[in-house]
This record gives structure tokens, C-alpha cells and sequence, in this order.
């Protein structure tokens, strides 16, 4: 006896929906059938980041570069993450982040 699926709801923005798949209350396979899922492959998808030249001191970048070599993962992305971080905290509005932006 097949388990019958809920109907997925009409959502007003891409916000909702993920707010909606986000929540632990909403569990996916009451609206889909995952034993039908096929593997997905986009071969020509293109990533979506650009280069940038970023100049700083050289004793600054050895000092993440020697960071990066004790977690074992590449300095570009150490510094990547360092920098997806703080846009974050930034983003959050917190009061310390907003004080120095704005001073």
C-alpha cells in the first residue's frame, strides 16, 4: 500500500518556500516520493563567483597562509570563509558590527 503524499503548497517568494523546507516540522517525504529521485547532472553550469585582486602586506598573508596549512585546507578558502563570516555577522544587523561599519 503506497503512502499518500500531502500536495505541496503555492508559495508567495523563494524566501518562503526555503522557510518552509527549513523548518524541522516539514518533513520532505510526506510531500515527495524520494524512491523516484534520479541523479541530476548540469555539466555546463557555471559557478557563480568572480575573480578579484586582493592586495595586503605579505606578513599578513603568511600568517594565514601558515593558519590555512594547520586546518589542511587551501588559504583562498580560509580566506573565503573568513570573509563569508563576517558578511554574515554583518548582514544579522548585530549592534557591534553596525558600530563599526558606521564609526
Amino acid at each position: 500500500m503506497k503512502k499518500r503524499l500531502k500536495p505541496i503548497p503555492k508559495f508567495a517568494s523563494e524566501a518562503a518556500e526555503r522557510a518552509f523546507w527549513e523548518s524541522p516540522k516539514n518533513d520532505s517525504t510526506e510531500y515527495v516520493d524520494w524512491s523516484k529521485a534520479k541523479l541530476a547532472a548540469f555539466p555546463r553550469l557555471k559557478p557563480s563567483t568572480e575573480a578579484i585582486s586582493l592586495r595586503m602586506p605579505e606578513n599578513l598573508l603568511d600568517i594565514i597562509r601558515s593558519h590555512a596549512q594547520k586546518l589542511d585546507v587551501p588559504y583562498q578558502s580560509l580566506i573565503k570563509l573568513w570573509v563569508a563570516e563576517k558578511a554574515a555577522e554583518l548582514k544579522g544587523n548585530s549592534p557591534r558590527a553596525s558600530r563599526r561599519v558606521r564609526g
